[in-house]
């Protein structure tokens, strides 16, 4: 494995050829045909471009225009001169985030309410939902993916390509390393994880993954006809650990005291500088005015690991405003307004109609999606359709100790983890997750006794209350206040909770070990084979129902469940 901090020599030899462009000045120029690049002169398509940029771990505070020590010079600029979205949600984790994207339907209606999809589990993104990618190629698009995938691939009907995409480069797995592309995910159950289409791209490791991607986006745009519409949907690794970064970025950050921020920094300029990258591409390949760029994260930043959310509350993880307010801009020639603020109420559920509709496609009350189309409140600041959000309701999540049905009003039990913010009010329930307020880690002590500088004063409750647009840093907790707010959001959570479909959620299986596989992770069951997990899976439910629970063994290995299943949520 490479050094945290250092190249090889294939790394070096790759950066020169990855990086053909980075060095240009001014990127994203004003407009076409500056800085010397030549635009075609050909007639644009009647339907945009779709350039989807999606970041990971990149925490609220960790952009050049919320204040942040991290240099982001693109990433300015191009929300300066599109809309910010300042009213922007998306999900604590990674799966949730990327399934709602590109389903438009929220945790409950997909059975992935519960944690993220792990290497060897049988589950995937469920096989009966039309895609976003699916919809757009019935418009007439080229669909592409490069980057993260995270939604399951046990069989090969879970792959990207069988989802919608024409074109795939990326990871399956949801955390790799940077250079070689190995993911353990346990005790000596490593693999590769790198795949061109549906096959395992052996030959491309050592190269670092931003420039990778980057370069992988902007030969598609380089080989693309600009008359035929095209969805590019980039899905950085960056800036999920492990926190590496090549060398002439961390020494930017030299005097960073905070060795972790240092290096998570250093990631995010890296990754700033291919959206340059890809930016410069769509302009010198004909593209950008016709097009609309998407930028988001998909989570909270996790502050273990150098992220910021600051000033917001929480991480990483959590239903705090610091694990789901969301980094989210549009920039596009195609506005109707641009350089302003929207603070238009809008999730990532939203995009999927949103899209379509700029495709010319068509959804109906058929399709089931909880997303609206929101393009007319955010290219032209019109009032947004959306009101309210679910967050999430996890039945399996670990129940609130100080959590009950009578606490809820007999109408719902405080202690299953749920969020869910109706207008301007923020309702929590269960455990949401650790809610600590946690500075820019600029320190080189870390964790250190600052870490103690503001600790949620008590967990001795179950249920939370916000008025979002007064108090957005969560602050003031107004639910002994305003009992009655706190009925009508937990008839709400009820009334979703009505919809929602069992948790898919299934046990590991040891057939999906990369030794089976040739080393590297990839499909490894059959239908047959899925219909037998199925059948196990149920009788395991069946036994575990009957059988009781008194042992001291028992007690012991619940107690290591929990456990891990904390220490997990850290390392997601």
């Amino acid at each position: 494995m490479h050094a945290l901090t250092g190249f090889s020599l294939v790394s070096l030899l790759s950066f020169g050829y990855l990086s053909w462009d980075w060095s240009k000045p001014s990127l994203v120029a004003d407009g076409p045909g500056e800085d010397g690049v030549e635009q075609p002169l050909a007639a644009p398509p009647q339907r945009p471009h779709i350039i989807f940029i999606l970041t990971d771990d990149q925490g609220y505070h960790d952009v050049g225009y919320h204040g942040s020590d991290i240099e982001t010079p693109t990433l300015d600029r191009l929300a300066a001169e599109g809309v910010k979205l300042e009213n922007y949600y998306i999900q604590p984790i990674c799966t949730p985030s990327r399934s709602q994207l590109l389903t438009g339907r929220y945790q409950i209606h997909t059975g992935l309410q519960h944690s993220i999809i792990r290497p060897r589990q049988p589950n995937c993104l469920p096989l009966d939902q039309v895609t976003l990618p699916q919809k757009l190629q019935e418009a007439g698009y080229s669909t592409h993916m490069v980057g993260k995938w995270h939604l399951g691939f046990y069989r090969k009907e879970c792959l990207p390509t069988r989802r919608g995409f024409d074109t795939f480069l990326g990871s399956l797995t949801g955390n790799v390393d940077y250079y070689t592309y190995d993911n353990c995910d346990g005790p000596g159950v490593c693999g590769f994880d790198l795949h061109e289409g549906e096959s395992v791209a052996w030959g491309l490791s050592g190269q670092y993954s931003t420039m990778l991607y980057a370069q992988r986006a902007s030969h598609i745009l380089a080989s693309h006809n600009p008359q035929r519409p095209l969805f590019l949907y980039v899905a950085f690794q960056a800036v999920h650990t492990p926190l590496q970064s090549p060398r002439e970025y961390l020494y930017r950050y030299r005097t960073m005291g905070n060795v972790a921020r240092r290096k998570y920094a250093a990631m995010v300029t890296c990754m700033d500088e291919a959206v340059r990258n890809i930016t410069w591409a769509l302009k010198r390949y004909g593209f950008y005015n016709n097009s609309v760029i998407i930028f988001s994260s998909d989570n909270g930043g996790q502050t273990f690991s150098g992220g910021s959310n600051w000033p917001l509350r929480g991480r990483k993880g959590t239903y705090w405003e610091g694990g789901v307010r969301g980094l989210g801009f549009i920039h596009s020639p195609l506005l109707k307004r641009k350089r302003w603020t929207s603070h238009a109420l809008v999730h990532i559920t939203d995009w999927y109609p949103t899209l379509v509709g700029l495709a010319g496609g068509t959804v109906s009350a058929a399709d089931g999606l909880d997303g609206y189309d929101v393009w007319p409140a955010v290219s032209e600041g019109r009032a947004s359709p959306r009101t309210e959000i679910l967050h999430n309701i996890d039945p399996l999540y670990n129940h609130a100790q100080h959590g009950s049905l009578e606490g809820g009003f007999g109408i719902w039990n405080t202690a299953v983890q749920a969020a869910i913010r109706v207008g301007e009010w923020k309702l929590l329930t269960g455990d949401p997750g650790s809610g600590d307020w946690i500075p820019p880690q600029t320190l080189a002590a870390f964790p250190g006794s600052w870490w103690n500088l503001e600790r949620m004063a008590s967990v001795r409750q179950a249920v939370w209350l916000f008025n979002i647009s007064a108090d957005p840093y969560e602050r003031e907790d107004l639910a002994g206040q305003r009992p009655d707010v706190v009925r009508a959001l937990l008839a709400r959570l009820a009334d979703y909770n009505r919809t929602a479909i069992p948790v898919r959620y299934p046990a590991e299986n040891p057939r999906a070990h990369p030794d089976f596989n040739g080393g590297a992770w990839g499909p490894w069951a059959s239908d047959e084979e899925e219909e037998e997990d199925e059948e196990e899976s149920r009788a395991r439910s069946f036994s575990r129902g009957r059988r009781k629970k008194k042992c001291k063994i028992c007690k012991l290995r619940s107690f290591f469940r929990k456990l891990n299943t904390r220490l997990m949520s850290h390392r997601i």
